[in-house]
């Protein structure tokens, strides 16, 4: 088999290959992401071992078809996938290390009645079986490999034939194709490519587990995302017991879903109310403490949204915010300032979601303001009411989406007043709901409803 040999530069960012050296890339413009690589292309046309031949069809003879569909044993990662798993996709999902991507592949694998291929370059299969043990489900279907290397993956994958590829995980993957490390730019870049050919050309599904950098980005080229069909994304704070299952891009469904999970000695588990799992139970009312019903891609959910106001001890005001853009609290509180009159340029101001969530809903906008009037005034809210709109610059209330689903959910959990936009409360329906709906116009009105 004939052999060449070159050295090209990639972008680690975006993958970009380059013949010379460069500072800043010609394609993404990043700085200082430039990689030295020697690349051996063995030249061989790859679709042969495959054993499927490619062609062009006509548009007009090819049929339009529903996306086949494998449902999951868990009702969340449906949901996330948009639905279920569509045969011949190729789903990457990434994460912190510990945060639970190879359990939750695991458990799906366990509990799904189909032929599974479990492909591990990272643990024994000793190690896999213990931790199969741990959480006590049995499947005689579930066959682990553990094999890095593409050819061989590809031999056994024809030898099983199996109906749902799991890998774990794709930098520990290598093609024999390109004479590089395993985990460099070149090998995640071939070995997804790799992948992706085999799950479209038997159509069987593949999950492929990834690292991420410390800054929270999955690690490798970007062109590893762009390969995929979906990109799940898995996240959680350690010292909290749930995990969150977030969709970052599918192309067979929303981009916005999320799916909540809770860790515990057995492995996941679902949780299908999220927001009795979010709101803290309190045995007295305190200042500082609003509830805001969110949405989550389809899903409506309510959040507690906690804000601290004190007096500034160093004489420059301190600005934190923990699940919730720090930009936009800054520009709440001008409003605040600008718009009702609250002197708050002297102030700390602590934002907190509860629970670790962080969220990016428009309709946060109310119950943060409301959670800091309460804590400035040091006048607690009332627990059974909750917030959802949008703050604009002049200080009015906007409308936000999906307005009957919120109240909806508010209504569900025996909240009793739910304060939304007036813009909202054209053409709604208040008397389909038990909880008494509340349209406000502008911050200062919010402010005489709370507080009078």
């Amino acid at each position: 088999m004939a052999t060449k040999e070159k050295t090209v530069f990639f972008c680690k960012s975006c993958g970009n290959e380059s013949p010379k050296w460069f500072g800043k890339c010609p394609a993404c413009g990043e700085w200082n992401t430039c990689t030295e690589e020697k690349v051996t292309e063995k030249l061989k046309v790859r679709s042969e071992e495959l054993g499927v031949r490619s062609g062009a069809t006509p548009i007009k003879e090819i049929t339009n078809a529903e996306e086949q569909r494998i449902v999951l044993p868990f009702e969340e990662l449906n949901r996330v996938l948009g639905g279920g798993l569509v045969l011949g996709s190729l789903v990457l999902v990434g994460g912190e290390p510990g945060i639970g991507k190879s359990t939750l592949l695991l458990q799906t694998a366990l509990q799904l009645n189909r032929k599974i291929l479990y492909i591990s370059g990272e643990e024994s299969q000793t190690q896999i079986k213990m931790r199969a043990d741990r959480v006590g489900i049995r499947n005689e279907n579930c066959l682990i490999l553990t094999e890095t290397d593409t050819k061989e993956i590809l031999r056994h994958f024809k030898e099983v034939q199996p109906d749902v590829v799991i890998v774990d995980s794709i930098q520990t993957l290598s093609s024999p194709y390109v004479d590089a490390t395993a985990g460099t730019v070149t090998q995640i870049r071939e070995t997804a490519a790799e992948m992706n050919k085999l799950a479209k050309s038997y159509q069987v599904p593949v999950f492929l587990i990834g690292h991420i950098t410390k800054d929270g980005s999955i690690a490798g080229p970007k062109i590893l995302e762009h390969i995929v069909d979906t990109v799940l994304q898995f996240e959680g704070d350690r010292h909290y017991g749930f995990r969150i299952l977030r969709t970052i891009k599918n192309r067979f469904g929303s981009a916005s879903e999320l799916g909540i999970f809770e860790m515990n000695a057995s492995g996941l588990r679902e949780v299908t109310n999220p927001s009795e799992f979010l709101l803290s139970q309190r045995d007295e009312e305190v200042s500082g403490i609003a509830i805001a019903a969110t949405m989550e891609g389809q899903r409506p959910m309510l959040i507690e949204t906690q804000a601290l106001v004190s007096t500034a001890a160093y004489g420059t005001p301190q600005r934190s915010a923990t699940g919730f853009d720090t930009r936009r609290m800054n520009m709440l509180l001008a409003v605040l300032e600008k718009r009702a009159g609250f002197r708050l340029n002297l102030k700390d101001v602590f934002l907190n979601i509860a629970g670790g969530i962080r969220s990016d809903d428009p309709a946060l906008d109310l119950s943060v303001v409301a959670a800091v009037l309460s804590s400035n005034a040091d006048i607690p809210i009332d627990n059974r009411y909750c917030f959802a709109a949008e703050v604009g610059l002049s200080g009015e209330i906007r409308a936000v989406t999906r307005i009957e689903a919120r109240i909806a959910e508010a209504d569900k959990l025996g909240f009793t007043k739910i304060f939304i936009s007036k813009y909202n409360a054209k053409g709604l329906n208040p008397g389909r709901f038990h909880i008494e709906v509340v349209p406000v116009a502008t911050v200062y009105d919010l402010a005489t409803e709370l507080f009078g």
